[in-house]
């Protein structure tokens, strides 16, 4: 038996395509680090996903508590359990918490999207990278440069297997189906913004407000967290959220890749998002001085734009220079599900 480990919002999306490829018997194990419906349950409805085994309903907290919450939480599920190997994905708490737990008992591990570097210690994410890739038995990559930094770090040749990109096989499964939501009939972009370095900071939160403005009479969708909207409030932001920049609740997935889909622009801080636009072939503008997904930028539709102050020109040139068809990315085909399952089953025997 298997345990497949999800615990936030981009981890559903890459799971959903190795469970509906996976022959072994499995355990859908959800620690709850995302935990209402707009950021979980819904995802599990629309993706068809089977409804977790268990769920470790860790909740949130900072990043140290809720890392060892959820090793608390899942050891005794993995005692019980006793899988022959653990599969993680992505870079979120959850994903290193569980595979410490299974390495400390020999127990197998994998890691799906291994080896992706944005080489900014500062975010907690690239230390759950580094410490997950340290650690994992079978590493997973999504592209190129990825092997190239994992054998940078000293991981052997023979662990690394490039399988392609398993949320890209979800985005192309259900993109049809999200014909039937609604989105603005006037030209738009969208906004995704979440990481602390934009949204806690009350200062670089304002000047981002601002450049938003200056994208005028652009509409701009912005689907704000409800941190961030706190974060507006309390600061005193709300006078500065300019007239062209709609605030509205989370979207489900289908609404959100729809929005994407039918967008002028993406301007994000999003890793998944960067991807998605790629793969695509709508112009994303992303608000940080680094990415640990270079591809998109040299093979897809992104650039980087540390500089609040430059997202409207950012913007504009992205739209002037957006492809008439949607850029190849390899492995990036809808077949990254079928290869996962066969390099996790090829451990086991």
């Amino acid at each position: 038996m298997i345990d497949l480990i999800c615990g936030a919002r981009p981890n559903f999306m890459k799971i959903d395509p190795i469970i509906r490829n996976l022959s072994e018997k499995a355990r859908l194990i959800h620690t709850g680090q995302h935990y209402d419906y707009s950021m979980s349950g819904s995802f599990f409805d629309q993706l068809e996903l089977p409804r977790p085994d268990i769920n470790l309903e860790v909740g949130s907290s900072t990043v140290t508590v809720q890392t060892a919450d959820i090793m608390k939480a899942y050891e005794p599920v993995f005692l019980q359990g006793k899988p022959d190997a653990v599969v993680v994905v992505g870079d979120v708490n959850s994903t290193l918490a569980c595979v410490l737990t299974a390495v400390r008992y020999g127990t197998p591990t994998v890691h799906v999207e291994a080896g992706l570097r944005s080489f900014d210690r500062t975010m907690p994410e690239e230390i759950n990278r580094l410490l997950t890739d340290q650690i994992s038995d079978l590493l997973l990559i999504t592209s190129s440069e990825a092997r190239i930094n994992l054998l940078n770090e000293g991981r052997p040749e023979n662990a690394i297997v490039m399988v392609g990109n398993p949320m890209i096989d979800t985005l192309l499964r259900l993109l049809p189906e999200s014909a039937h939501s609604t989105v603005p009939s006037e030209n738009f972009g969208l906004v995704t913004l979440h990481r602390p370095a934009n949204v806690d900071d009350k200062i670089l939160l304002g000047s981002i407000l601002d450049a938003l403005g200056e994208l005028a009479p652009l509409l701009l969708i912005f689907p704000a967290h409800p941190r961030t909207v706190k974060n507006i409030r309390n600061w005193g932001l709300q006078s500065r959220v300019p007239d062209n920049l709609k605030l509205v609740p989370a979207m489900d997935y289908l609404s959100f890749i729809r929005h994407q889909q039918a967008a002028q622009v993406v301007i994000t801080d999003s890793g998944g998002v960067q991807e998605e636009t790629s793969v695509m072939g709508v112009p994303c503008v992303t608000v940080r001085p680094n990415t640990e997904r270079p591809v998109t930028c040299t093979l897809g539709t992104n650039v980087l734009c540390p500089d609040p102050g430059s997202i409207p020109s950012a913007v504009i040139k992205q739209i002037e220079n957006r492809p008439d068809v949607p850029p190849l990315i390899p492995m990036w085909d809808g077949g990254a599900g079928a290869r996962i399952a066969r390099e996790i089953e090829r451990i086991l025997k």
